[in-house]
C-alpha cells in the first residue's frame, strides 16, 4: 500500500528536542504515515569544519530519542550506503523500499536558502515534495521548485551549543529527552561531560 513518507535528514549531533518538534508537527501537517529522521553517514556539507560524532553513535541516540514517539523511526540508509550522503540517493532508496509512496523531503527554512548548493538537487527536487519548515512570520522564498511551507514553533536549540553546554558540565535537560542523555552518557560522547 502506498504510504506518504518524510525523509528528514540531519546530523543529529546529538538529536534534540527542536528536530523531534518538527518531524512530529510535519507528520501531523501533512498526514505523513512515517517520517525517518535519516542520519547522514558523511554529512558532505559539514566534512571538515568540525569534528563529527561516529554514525553509529549519532544513530544510537536518534533511535533512543524516536523509540517510543508513533510515526517516527530512526533511518540508517545512509550508513549503510557508506561515503558522503546526499539526499538525492536517500530517495532513490526510499523509493525501492517503498514503491509507489509520495515522499517528502523536510528541510528548515536555513538548508531551504541553501537548496540549490545540494549535490543533484534537481532528483531531489524531481522525487520529493520539499517541504520547507520555519518559524512563525518568517516565510522563506524558492522561487524555482515547487515546495510546500509548514509552520512549526520554534525552539532555539542548536546541537553545536548543546554539545558545548556538555563539555561545560550545564545541564541538557528539557532539551534533549532522557533517553537521548543517557546514550550520550553510556557512549562517553562530547568530552568528559558533567
Amino acid at each position: 500500500m502506498p504510504l506518504r513518507i518524510g525523509l528528514f535528514g540531519g546530523t543529529f549531533d546529538p538529536p534534540h528536542v527542536g528536530h523531534l518538534v518538527t518531524a512530529v508537527n510535519v507528520r501531523h501537517a501533512l498526514r505523513l504515515d512515517l517520517v525517518y529522521l535519516m542520519v547522514a553517514n558523511v554529512p558532505w556539507q559539514k566534512a571538515g569544519t568540525r569534528e563529527i560524532t561516529p554514525a553509529e553513535a549519532r544513530f544510537a541516540m536518534v533511535e533512543a530519542a524516536v523509540a517510543d514517539v508513533d510515526g517516527l523511526e530512526a533511518g540508517r540508509l545512509e550508513i549503510d550506503h557508506g561515503g558522503p550522503s546526499y539526499t538525492a540517493d536517500t530517495l532513490a532508496d526510499l523509493s525501492r523500499m517503498h514503491p509507489g509512496s509520495s515522499l517528502f523531503t523536510i528541510v528548515g527554512d536555513d538548508a531551504a536558502a541553501k537548496f540549490e548548493t545540494w549535490e543533484r538537487y534537481e532528483e531531489v527536487a524531481a522525487n520529493s515534495t520539499l517541504v520547507v519548515v520555519d518559524r512563525p512570520g518568517e516565510p522563506v522564498q524558492l522561487p524555482r521548485f515547487p515546495w510546500v511551507h509548514v509552520e512549526v514553533p520554534h525552539l532555539e536549540v542548536s546541537s553545536t551549543d548543546l554539545r558545548n553546554r556538555w563539555n561545560d558540565g550545564r545541564p541538557l535537560d528539557y532539551l534533549v529527552t532522557e533517553p537521548v542523555l543517557q546514550m550520550i552518557d553510556r557512549l562517553q560522547l562530547y568530552g568528559d561531560g558533567a
